[in-house]
């Protein structure tokens, strides 16, 4: 059973009755678990719809539409999947007490992987859940691997009966999944020969396996230190050195480079960030892989357009971590717009100095940062530091923020769309 949520003014939805808080019960005689049941279930012309209204009359709808043409209805988001391991690195371990309740769930969601592109261990499959990805061909999927040695895999998750992620893939595979996978390097652990091992296993299934990622185990002040350490330069230096000599093979068989390190490890290893050409289509952009190259990317695609920034002054904040490599999206940005921009690094008063993303800082310290500056014509902020209710992790809201300071400030994630925001 599936609950509406919400019904569009002049939907069919509307025209037929259904209102919020109808169950959705049945599509063609089969139950709706959740919304990729309603999602693959009602993809046709024609199908017959159960439902359940409030007052608790139940309906039989026979459904007759374009299949492009929706039938108007939100549905309550489903029930998360929960995460049964308990990794050193989990960030939530890493959360100090006291922030919003949703913060606190280990999700490990298959649906979300696929629909959002969440990273998923699959620890927690049955086999249902492998049919309807087979079924419903959920493809591609978003895989934590970490580790393809199934003794190390158990470690790094603290789960000694994860399955083994080799079978999981293997078998999905021959049903035409496909897969992004991630390793989250913690150093001693899953580097060195385990990393070898664990791209070489990757490397074997081919097409099916799209990119793997190395990305270097990031710890807040409340972490598990004791168990887990940050890699140092060297031993990121070593990840790089691993991750490329992958990737030139792969573009040597295959003709695209499919390993990739975080732009984090190369600022551990206090390398230069490869070319933009070597992220492609930027598939895993949203795991930090290629974010300053994507920014390039975006920047020089709108450069015409920047023009109309002329003569301003426009503060930049981001976290430390980004603020070593924004001046390579700025300095182009700036000769672009004929802008001044103010790069402000910003140091995370929540979680410590050692969390240096963007996206994890909290509006409060943006807040603190802006206020008493009277210089700017404009601040941007990470776009991704706030969630899709405009609320930083703090609970600070953008508007609260907004109010606090003296300038127009403005969320952003690729300059562009700031602009768009400034001209209207």
């Amino acid at each position: 059973m599936v609950k509406v949520s919400g019904v569009a003014a002049g939907s069919i939805a509307e025209e037929l009755g259904i209102v919020a808080g109808t169950d959705l019960l049945t599509v063609n005689g089969r139950e709706l678990e959740d919304f990729l049941d309603w999602e693959f279930l009602t993809a046709e012309d024609e199908f017959l719809l159960h439902v359940r209204l409030p007052d608790g009359e139940e309906i039989e709808f026979d459904i007759e539409r374009p299949a492009y043409e929706s039938l108007g209805l939100d549905l309550e988001p489903a029930r998360i999947r929960r995460c049964g391991n308990r990794c050193d690195f989990c960030f939530v371990d890493g959360l100090p007490e006291g922030l919003r309740d949703v913060l606190y769930i280990r999700d490990d969601d298959y649906r979300l992987s696929f629909r959002y592109g969440n990273f998923a261990t699959l620890t927690n499959l049955k086999d249902k859940d492998l049919e309807r990805i087979i079924e419903y061909r959920l493809s591609p999927l978003y895989v934590s691997v970490h580790a393809t040695d199934l003794v190390v895999r158990r470690w790094l998750l603290r789960n000694p009966s994860a399955p083994d992620v080799m079978e999981q893939l293997r078998s999905l595979s021959g049903h035409r999944i496909s897969f992004h996978t991630q390793v989250v390097m913690s150093p001693g652990v899953n580097d060195g020969p385990v990393l070898t091992q664990t791209l070489s296993d990757l490397y074997q299934f081919g097409a099916a396996v799209l990119s793997v990622s190395v990305v270097p185990v990031g710890l807040t002040e409340f972490s598990k230190h004791s168990r887990v350490r940050e890699p140092t330069t060297e031993e990121c230096r070593a990840a790089v050195h691993e991750v490329e000599r992958w990737s030139a093979k792969a573009m040597a068989d295959r003709g695209h480079h499919w390993a990739y390190g975080a732009d984090e490890l190369y600022l551990r290893a206090d390398l230069a960030l490869p070319p933009a050409e070597v992220y492609e289509d930027f598939d895993q952009v949203e795991n930090g892989v290629g974010s300053v190259r994507f920014l390039q990317r975006e920047v020089a695609k709108a450069k015409d357009r920047f023009t109309a920034w002329r003569g301003r002054r426009i503060g930049v904040l981001t976290g430390t971590s980004m603020a070593r490599l924004m001046p390579e999206v700025l300095a182009p940005l700036a000769e672009a717009s004929g802008a001044h921009f103010d790069l402000i690094s910003v140091v995370n008063s929540l979680f410590g100095p050692r969390v240096t993303t963007a996206g994890l800082l909290p509006g409060r310290a943006l807040l603190e940062t802006l206020r008493g500056r009277f210089d700017l014509d404009l601040a941007l902020l990470p776009g991704e530091s706030v969630n899709d209710r405009g609320l930083f992790i703090d609970d600070l809201t953008l508007e609260a923020l907004q109010a606090g300071v003296s300038m127009p400030v403005i969320l952003s994630k690729t300059f562009s769309d700031a602009l768009e925001e400034t001209t209207r």
